[in-house]
């Protein structure tokens, strides 16, 4: 959304729950603070924010 762009966050996509009670959505931003800075722009609710790495297979041989 253009609303987290000054922020530097950017949304990657969301999974959702079987049944539909919670979701899990991934964010690539600066800060912690911008990500929910935008989710608060947004009117979305955060319980936690989390840093995470991509595991690239490639890496481990």
């Amino acid at each position: 959304m253009d609303r987290n762009a000054d922020l530097g966050v950017t949304w990657v996509h969301s999974y959702v729950s079987d049944d539909k009670r919670k979701t899990f959505c991934i964010y690539d931003g600066p800060t912690p603070e911008a990500i929910r800075q935008a989710a608060e722009r947004n009117g979305l609710p955060v319980d936690q924010v989390s840093k995470v790495s991509v595991l690239d297979p490639y890496f481990y041989k």
